[in-house]
């Protein structure tokens, strides 16, 4: 039968025969470990212009976000903590194809540099992560926590007030062919999942199902355009894909991780496997 066993916390930084390579290595090989999903290995010991070497650049296969991450054993401290920020800021400079985060690891996140870390949460994208170190035996054993995470800023219509409306609104304000335009894209959404109808408020129109809010898609119609958002993480695939759509006017928003396309009646014609491939997706993700 197996046993409960407490195992001694330690201290890396004491240790004289564990340095921050060796932690960097670890993470190399496995970069699930920090708990951030499954990344993959870009780059160690990344040359940053006149600003040293960062530690590990890790990406997700599937969004392609890039975290940018330095490691501390011990205290986290001012240097580190700048450090953090300034190989962030450079790696999106260089890159700004790509969403990028920045991660700083340490042993220990004292409440002082907690706050001054937090300070900096919701204007950058930042993530600080507690590593715990134990003996076990002759082996030692690292648990990864993350203590802040990054702050999700919320999206144009969760700050809005949603002053009930009604589709002559729409016509109204926008035009009869946008509504319909809008209503076209609705039979996209209904051909693969039901009960879905219009949600109309005063700023946009959005999603309900059962009385129950989903926005997956927010729609805004306007006198000659139909601007449609689609919640979805950025991919080059979906870029591409854009690109030979020959919908001409698309732009995707990394803080609110939205694709806003402004569409008339033949581009949602002509691009209806496209369209519903896109929102078959962010209504997967939103469940």
């Amino acid at each position: 039968m197996s046993k409960i066993i407490y195992p001694n916390k330690i201290s890396l930084s004491d240790n004289p025969e564990i340095n921050e390579q060796i932690i960097q290595k670890e993470i190399a090989e496995n970069p699930s470990i920090l708990g951030l999903g499954d990344l993959v290995l870009k780059d160690t010991e990344r040359i940053q212009p006149q600003a040293g070497r960062l530690d590990l650049l890790l990406q997700d296969p599937e969004t392609q976000r890039r975290y940018e991450v330095e490691i501390q054993l011990g205290k986290v401290d001012e240097s580190h903590i700048i450090r953090t920020i300034e190989y962030w800021d450079r790696e999106r400079k260089r890159y700004p194809q790509y969403d990028h985060c920045a991660v700083i690891v340490a042993e220990d996140i004292t409440a002082r540099f907690f706050n001054i870390i937090n300070l900096f949460n919701g204007h950058i994208p930042l993530i600080a992560i507690k590593m715990q170190a134990s003996q076990i035996g002759e082996n030692i054993g690292l648990n990864f926590i993350t203590v802040l995470d990054e702050l999700v800023l919320g999206t144009d219509e969760e700050d809005e007030v949603k002053e009930i409306t009604d589709r002559n609104y729409w016509i109204k304000n926008g035009s009869e062919i946008t509504v319909k335009t809008a209503d076209k894209i609705l039979e996209f959404i209904q051909s693969f999942t039901e009960g879905y109808e219009f949600n109309y408020n005063k700023f946009y129109i959005g999603l309900t199902k059962n009385k129950r809010p989903n926005n997956f898609a927010t729609f805004r119609p306007k006198r000659k355009l139909l601007n449609l958002e689609i919640k979805l993480p950025y991919s080059d695939e979906i870029q591409k894909k854009i690109d030979e759509s020959g919908i001409k006017d698309a732009e995707y928003f990394k803080k609110w991780g939205i694709y806003r396309f402004r569409l008339d009646e033949k581009d949602v014609q002509n691009n209806q496997v496209f369209l519903t491939e896109l929102l078959q997706t962010a209504y997967k993700n939103s469940q």
